[in-house]
């Protein structure tokens, strides 16, 4: 988005805030006084991480920029997010104008949250133009997940659900960084190994470059099983690249994918992700419709030139 802004003309400072996020510490909310004392009369746009080391200023002019709210995030310790969870509610109601990447995102803040509806305006990510995929060639079926070791992603439903098609010829790829939750992404690889799935799966940890493009270009299949997702920008990918996608209906990924082009279950539904999975796996024909309509829905999907006018009208508007 900040390229994006820049492309159009804007003039984007981005500061960094040093110290620790987004539970801070002294170092951090020095740094985002000194940060804040910098701007002058610019428009500022925090990110919902460092939110918590700005509950100290003058928020009435800035926009946050929501992703899930901080305090949700499942990998963080309980005392951690409640203590998080008060700031929030005390910093969110303060601010101009709150930006999210999704509907669910909005929905979500309004039904847990002392945020009035004025104050949040919907600016979904952009994408680039990508390659359609070529496919593995067979014999097997190759899934792709992309995202983050974390229980956010519950890859423990998807385990489960592969566990019950041994039958079918299938292997998994699950791209992320392992070193964000390094006790659940030891657990994932126990539970691989008790349901006897090690040989299929690889864990190939956080991928950037060639070696992420021949991820994706070598897939037959996306799998996201996240208990939340704020917009889904990994299925929009798989979308725009062609892949038919098997989702569960966590936040707002799900909305992305239109039924032609894929399978939507419900969080930690692995009996049923299977069903469901199983069908797609095992006929060639369904899959090759569903690529072919996941491949014109993300032809569609706006890019970021469309979405940095969206994002700097949001910001018109709360400085009008």
């Amino acid at each position: 988005m900040i390229a994006a802004l820049r492309k159009a003309g804007h003039d984007v400072q981005v500061c960094e805030i040093a110290g620790r996020h987004p539970l801070p510490d002294d170092a951090a909310i020095a740094a985002a006084q000194a940060a804040w004392d910098s701007i002058g009369d610019a428009v500022p746009v925090i990110d919902g991480m460092c939110l918590p080391a700005c509950a100290a200023l003058d928020l009435e002019r800035a926009t946050a920029l929501l992703h899930p709210t901080i305090s949700q995030r499942k990998s963080l310790p309980e005392a951690a997010r409640t203590r998080l969870a008060t700031l929030e509610r005390e910093v969110l109601p303060r601010l101009a104008r709150i930006i999210v990447p999704s509907q669910a995102t909005a929905e979500m803040l309004l039904t847990d949250l002392p945020v009035d509806a004025h104050r949040i305006q919907v600016v979904e990510p952009g994408i680039d133009p990508l390659p359609r995929v070529h496919g593995s060639g067979g014999p097997g079926v190759a899934l792709l997940a992309v995202g983050t070791v974390t229980p956010r992603k519950d890859y423990d439903t998807l385990l489960r659900a592969l566990a019950r098609l041994p039958d079918l010829d299938w292997s998994l790829t699950i791209v992320g960084a392992l070193d964000r939750d390094p006790p659940y992404a030891q657990m994932l690889a126990t539970l691989a190994e008790t349901l006897k799935l090690t040989p299929r799966i690889r864990f190939a940890g956080a991928l950037e470059g060639d070696a992420l493009e021949q991820a994706w270009d070598r897939a037959d299949m996306f799998v996201l099983t996240s208990a939340w997702e704020g917009h889904g920008m990994a299925v929009a990918n798989a979308l725009k690249r062609g892949l038919p996608v098997a989702v569960t209906r966590g936040g707002a990924a799900a909305s992305l994918l239109p039924m032609e082009a894929g399978i939507i279950v419900e969080p930690g539904q692995h009996a049923d992700l299977s069903k469901a999975m199983r069908r797609m796996i095992f006929d060639t024909d369904l899959r090759r419709m569903m690529a072919d309509t996941a491949f014109a829905a993300g032809a569609i999907l706006p890019g970021w030139d469309t979405q940095a006018k969206l994002f700097a009208a949001a910001l018109e508007q709360h400085t009008a």
